[in-house]
């Protein structure tokens, strides 16, 4: 026993020790990375264990501080009824990963509150559970599991409902005294759960919806999720036959679910990214962006060792720091890192120090109930710590940043410290593979000038030089072959081939069928920029529909979303409003490639057409296009940075009012004012709105061209601070409904109706509804948007 004491207590002193060290480790880790060689050994972890039946499938991520390294998915979602692939946005049953991403923090953020303390008995909150040798057991004792309570409720007899459960536990007779011993035990996290609610007068999930999920942006994280999420929610438990299907959706834990799904050990469904943002605001010192959820110092209070020194079981406040149940730190994470797992087959693990977090997301419950995962953790964990290395400083003394433009700190996923391999665009690709599906073919390019290589050589010159392939006509869409024109585009011939190049923004939208004469295939390889009104798509979708009535075939050459393939905000399209700038119904802020749009409306609207795809490589959903390497060119002649790019979705939707946007300055759609806007007093109104990832500083501009040339606009620059918590959408929306709350009499909202072209946005603004509201009002939509894309995602 002398032995374990010194060995708890040097367990302690560690943690002690990188604590008071951690100020220095952290000045040294701009030299720290993660090998992603290293990294890319999981897969064969997974592979093997998938292929045992150890689980159906998983979603791992590996983070560095801000910066995701390593984030893939594998196997199948679900294996019966019918088998469903596992994707990145799987919704997971967190099981026991709820007391430490739900109910911990919670109770910690009333602590910092003053509104209960550690030791309080929880007989203060919790009347009759004094009974039965009960009145000494403290918050402390049910966070560290050393209150004496066994691991959970009867369930030999029937009963339901959430009192009922407070009212067994009052009952409850400890096995052991308080501070004795460690039981692990879900009685002591339901019970902090009704606690949570009767000090801050919201239940469990409201408090932590408000107050965790929400500042930190984890949309997919919740309780009782709706049944619009379904699709994407990983099933738990048996299948037995159609008449007693799997667990989808409800809670696998059979307290919670008597309970009503809400409980404070288990019923919280996440994302690996909803999770990769809590991790980051944990290693972060309880800061994620601008949005800080806990002090530095509750983090460290949580993470260290707060059972008696003689328990062998070592355990913080909520979190697991060395016991029985933490298999899943693997061999190599140091004294004073951190985590926890769930029976459906979740883990967490963190380490403060280095920044380092790994998440393994599974429902190894998933189909019959056999399987382990145990052991797989363990090793995942021990080959993220591995990867952990120092890169050699720079002549100048440091790494180059990764910080890029707007606030990079923000993101969410696919980031990390270098890429690991170049990106190449369809082009790129079709020309390594000698132009084999053009062999032969007489071509008609939909194309302009983001059509290049990697290199910076044309498109149009790539294929019109190509061996056995004839280049006989060219499509331009909006702004012509340049990309510099703001008005309708005429036909004419190209400069240098001296083809033919047909205007699909002048007198036709979409080639009628003379136009297409003597074309095989259709190639297209132009660079959207992720908004559902931007134009590009619907002049692909076109060209789609009149080659499907030709019987001529479409390639698309496919380039990467600017603004990330994962993001998504907004309203849906009211079908009624279909039309030019608004082909689909799908939310302003789509995530998705021009390949990716092509196999959706092509099956979606039953185009029909004989469509290939030809596939970036390299590029990650998470990516913003400063990761890829790729040079930006302006793909239309206001859209001049990824900046702009990232602003455009929310600020382009509200263009069309009676304010400049910037257009005909140096810095279009960083900028919104007019002549009768007071900037000093809308800025003040904006900022102090609070709005994640952009803040507001007063400016005037005159525009040379465009919406009040030679004027003076007074108004507000926007600086992007965090870009991943940015939501441009609503962003637009706030600063409409602020405009119409300042100047009722002056600012007209109604043309701004020509892009958002939704019931959700008019209506309220005029109603002065809270645009916090508006902008939920949005996520059933969002929801739908997420299920309906799923099967066309070309990319991780």
């Amino acid at each position: 026993m002398k032995h374990r004491v010194f060995s708890m207590t040097a367990i302690r002193w560690g943690v002690v020790l990188a604590l008071i060290l951690l100020p220095a480790i952290s000045s040294a880790e701009q030299d720290v990375i993660l090998d992603e060689v290293r990294l890319s050994r999981i897969d064969d972890l997974l592979h093997e264990a998938i292929e045992k039946k150890k689980l159906p499938g998983a979603v791992v991520l590996v983070g560095l501080n801000d910066h995701v390294a390593y984030r893939k998915a594998f196997g199948n979602r679900a294996l019966f009824p019918v088998i469903e692939p596992m994707t990145l946005d799987t919704i997971f049953d967190l099981a026991s990963l709820t007391k430490v991403v739900a109910t911990t923090p919670s109770i910690m953020l009333l602590v910092e509150q003053g509104r209960l303390r550690l030791k309080d008995r929880v007989s203060m909150y919790i009347p009759n559970f004094g009974r039965h040798n009960k009145s000494n057991i403290t918050i402390q004792h049910l966070l560290t599991h050393m209150s004496g309570l066994r691991a959970d409720l009867d369930l030999s007899k029937p009963w339901k409902g959430y009192d009922t459960s407070i009212a067994l536990a009052e009952a409850e007779v400890p096995v052991a005294k308080p501070g004795a011993r460690f039981i692990y035990s879900d009685i002591n996290f339901l019970l902090l759960g009704a606690i949570v609610a009767r000090v801050s007068g919201k239940s469990l999930d409201e408090f932590a919806e408000e107050n965790i999920y929400e500042p930190l942006g984890m949309r997919d994280t919740m309780f009782n999720p709706p049944a619009i999420l379904k699709s994407r929610i990983a099933p738990t438990g048996r299948y037995r036959g159609p008449d007693k299907p799997v667990f989808r959706g409800q809670v696998h834990d059979p307290t919670a679910y008597r309970m009503g799904g809400v409980a404070g050990h288990a019923g919280l469904f996440s994302t690996a990214d909803d999770l990769a943002s809590f991790c980051r605001m944990l290693v972060g010192g309880g800061t994620l962006g601008d949005s800080r959820v806990l002090s530095p110092l509750t983090i460290r209070k949580m993470s260290s060792p707060s059972t008696p020194p003689t328990e062998r079981n070592v355990r913080g406040l909520g979190w697991d720091l060395d016991s029985k149940y933490s298999a899943n730190r693997g061999d190599l994470f140091p004294s004073g890192s951190f985590g926890h797992t769930g029976f459906t087959g979740p883990s967490l693990w963190l380490d403060p120090i280095s920044g380092v977090y790994v998440i393994f997301l599974s429902n190894r419950t998933h189909p019959d109930g056999k399987g382990n995962v145990i052991t797989l953790r363990g090793k995942v964990s021990t080959m993220a710590a591995s990867a952990l290395t120092v890169r050699p400083p720079t002549s100048h003394g440091s790494r180059e940043t990764v910080h890029g433009t707007a606030g990079s700190k923000g993101r969410r996923q696919g980031a990390s410290l270098e890429h690991p391999e170049p990106v190449f665009t369809g082009i790129d690709v079709l020309q390594s593979g000698a132009y084999a599906p053009l062999q032969g073919k007489r071509v008609g390019l939909l194309t302009n000038q983001t059509g290049r290589a990697r290199n910076g050589a044309m498109t149009i010159d790539l294929i019109h030089s190509a061996k056995d392939v004839e280049l006989v006509k060219l499509f331009s869409p909006e702004h012509g072959i340049e990309g510099i024109l703001e008005e309708e585009v005429p036909s004419s011939n190209h400069w240098k081939s001296g083809v033919k190049i047909q205007s699909l923004y002048g007198d036709h939208r979409r080639p009628p069928a003379e136009m297409l004469r003597g074309i095989d295939t259709m190639v297209v390889d132009l660079q959207d920029i992720g908004a559902r009104f931007y134009t590009y798509m619907t002049t692909m979708a076109y060209v789609m529909e009149e080659a499907a009535s030709q019987k001529i075939a479409v390639l698309v050459l496919d380039r990467p979303n600017p603004i990330n393939g994962y993001q998504i905000e907004g309203p849906s399209l009211d079908p009624s409003f279909i039309g030019f700038t608004g082909y689909f119904p799908m939310p302003i802020r789509h995530g998705l490639t021009m390949g990716e749009l092509a196999q959706l409306f092509n099956r979606e609207n039953r185009i029909g057409v004989d469509l290939r795809v030809m596939k970036l490589t390299g590029w990650r959903r998470g990516e913003w296009f400063d990761d890829t390497g790729l040079p930006w060119i302006n793909p239309s002649p206001n859209l001049r940075n990824l900046v702009q790019a990232m602003l455009y979705p929310g600020i382009g939707a509200i263009e069309g009012t009676n304010i400049s946007v910037g257009r005909g300055t140096d810095t279009p759609f960083e900028q919104v004012g007019a002549p009768w806007i007071d900037g000093v007093r809308l800025a003040a109104a904006l900022n102090a709105r609070g709005l994640e990832g952009v803040r507001f500083y007063p400016v005037s501009f005159t525009p040379v061209s465009d919406k009040y040339a030679g004027q003076t606009c007074k108004g507000v620059y926007l600086l992007v601070t965090d870009r991943t918590a940015l939501r441009p959408v609503r962003l637009g929306l706030e600063i409409a409904a602020m405009l119409y709350h300042l100047y009722p009499d002056i600012y007209d909202p109604e043309e701004a109706d020509k892009l958002f072209r939704s019931e959700k946005w008019l209506s309220p603004i005029r109603a002065e509804v809270d645009p916090e509201q508006v902008a939920d009002s949005w996520k059933n939509d969002e929801a739908k948007w997420h299920q309906l894309r799923a099967p066309y995602l070309l990319y991780e």
